[in-house]
């Protein structure tokens, strides 16, 4: 299990890999079970990040493996599918995991996201369009979604 912090545009995020598989991105460290070694992967990550900061990328092409239950697998699922430039609320997030009335907990989902960005809940904003939770701040969200041309 290893990590690399990696400077930003919306400030220093830690991509951490597991089993050859990106497990989380976020603004708080890992914990001790980490190492902060540089592999491929996380090197990959990075650069990819990069592309996507510069304009360059819309997409991700890395393997990841968010670790969580089988509703907030569901709902980063679906996540994972609302494409770049896009927003959706989180009650149309619920509704295509299969759960229409469970907004909340879709919200609650989205705040236990381990790997942002790639799974892109900074695309999930509240019904009437606001701007609501990102763990990473909603400065930081908001950046994203004008980055995306969402806003």
């Amino acid at each position: 299990m290893n990590f690399i912090k990696h400077r930003t545009t919306i400030g220093d995020l830690y991509i951490s890999e597991k089993n050859g598989k990106i497990s989380g991105i976020s603004s708080q460290k890992p914990d001790k079970s980490f190492n902060g070694a540089p592999t491929a992967l996380l090197k990959k990550a990075a650069v990819q990040l990069d592309e996507y900061f510069s304009g360059k990328r819309k997409t991700f092409a890395l393997p990841v493996a968010p670790e969580g239950t089988a509703f907030q697998q569901k709902i980063w699922s679906e996540m994972a599918k609302v494409p770049y430039g896009c927003v959706i609320s989180y009650q149309e997030l619920a509704r295509r995991a299969g759960s229409p009335k469970g907004a909340r907990a879709a919200g609650g989902a989205c705040n236990k996201n381990p790997i942002l960005l790639l799974l892109p809940c900074h695309r999930i904003v509240g019904k009437n369009g606001a701007l609501t939770g990102f763990a990473a701040g909603l400065d930081a969200k908001e950046k994203l979604l004008l980055l995306e041309g969402a806003l």
